[in-house]
């Protein structure tokens, strides 16, 4: 009998931080040392970047500089050290990829990054890799923050927001410039997904709400100023007097607005982007738990056809679980982000302002509390 006491105490003590960690890892999307792995193993990363102005490359180590390695167990960010090396130990054995970055030493404008996709780890061998950095200079308008879940609350998600910024160096103009949503075209419908390019011309299709700033595109009404933040509410409006845990958003820039709805909210201090579907006349929503957003410059409003791929500025897709299908093309962005989790309060953000590689999994991350209208 005490040996079976004995047994059931040892499973007890070995099965509830399996369960705790379960638990963790199904809450929340922070990131942590990728977990319940097949082995460990050691790797170790040089990062340079070539200072070099003429043929013959300079190479400067990239000292204290911010690592991001991604694959199917999470996120994990270190940093490398003054010699620009990161040596990591037990380190969960997989296929890696892994992103290095960090503001150049000269220039505060240009963001140093250097990028090594299928980095492949095992406890056979130390997994050695050298990577050069490029220099990254935005040069235009990009999506910085989306926060869709809703503050801690009961069912309460209408204090969402976007956030754009312009990383380039010259004003930029909003005339005629489209926020989307991409959620039909789905693939158990027989389709490519959201955001795909289901014709194969160049488009991309499945666009569910499609909200216009005033003007068209070329015309010069409405500017957006170097390195400014701009925030759009879903409703300008102080949702902090809902809930405390939410924010305040009575101060937004740009408001979005159903001309179609009859109880859709407008706050006359706040110019609004308008609703450029009639079929569709709710005020525009994003996912609690994933989605697609796509902005585009307005030039092809045709969106019955799809939206031309050449017009869009950026996009970005937030999934629910690493099995979600991946639908956003590629030439967009080849990445996702894990959505946190509904009614937690986090937002989901760029690591740098204006810094786009392409690949959400490494340029976005889960940030506790939202910021419209600047970097955490």
């Amino acid at each position: 009998m005490k040996n079976i006491l004995r047994i059931r105490t040892m499973m007890k003590r070995i099965l509830l931080p399996i369960a705790f960690l379960l638990i963790a890892l199904m809450q929340g999307c922070a990131e942590k040392a990728p977990l319940m792995a097949d082995g460990e193993s050691k790797m170790i990363l040089k990062a340079f970047y070539n200072s070099s102005t003429d043929s013959v490359p300079h190479y400067i180590p990239m000292a204290n500089a911010k690592v991001i390695l991604q694959c199917e167990y999470g996120v994990l960010v270190k940093s490398t050290d003054a010699n620009g090396i990161m040596e990591l130990n037990d380190l969960p054995c997989a296929v890696y990829n892994v992103s290095v970055r960090m503001q150049h030493p000269s220039d505060k404008s240009i963001t140093l990054v250097g990028t090594k996709l299928s980095v492949a780890t095992s406890m056979e061998k130390v997994a050695v890799d050298t990577i050069i950095a490029k220099s990254v200079s935005n040069s235009g308008i990009a999506i910085n923050e989306v926060y869709a879940v809703g503050p801690v609350s009961n069912l309460y998600f209408y204090d969402q927001f976007i956030e754009l910024y312009n990383s380039s160096d010259s004003v930029k103009y909003l005339d005629g410039m489209m926020v989307m949503r991409f959620a039909s075209n789905s693939i158990s419908e027989g389709h490519k997904g959201p955001g795909a390019d289901e014709g194969n011309d160049g488009d991309i299709d499945g666009p569910t709400f499609m909200f216009k700033f005033p003007g068209k595109y070329g015309e010069k009404n409405y500017p957006f100023p170097p390195g400014k933040f701009l925030v759009i509410a879903q409703n300008a409006m102080n949702h902090k007097k809902n809930y405390s845990t939410s924010v305040d958003l009575s101060h937004a820039d740009w408001e979005f607005y159903s001309q179609y709805s009859a109880t859709d909210i407008d706050n006359p201090n706040v110019p609004n982007l308008i609703n450029m579907r009639p079929d569709r006349p709710t005020d525009f929503m994003i996912g609690l738990t994933g989605d697609i957003v796509v902005i585009a410059n307005g030039k092809d409003e045709n969106w019955q056809d799809g939206v031309d791929i050449s017009t869009v500025l950026d996009g970005m897709e937030y999934q629910r679980t690493t099995n979600s299908d991946k639908t956003l093309d590629y030439r967009i962005d080849r990445g996702s982000i894990l959505c946190p989790p509904m009614y937690s309060g986090r937002s989901m953000q760029r690591r740098e302002p204006g810094v786009d590689t392409n690949d959400a999994s490494l340029d976005w991350e889960i940030i506790p509390y939202p910021t419209p209208g600047y970097q955490k």
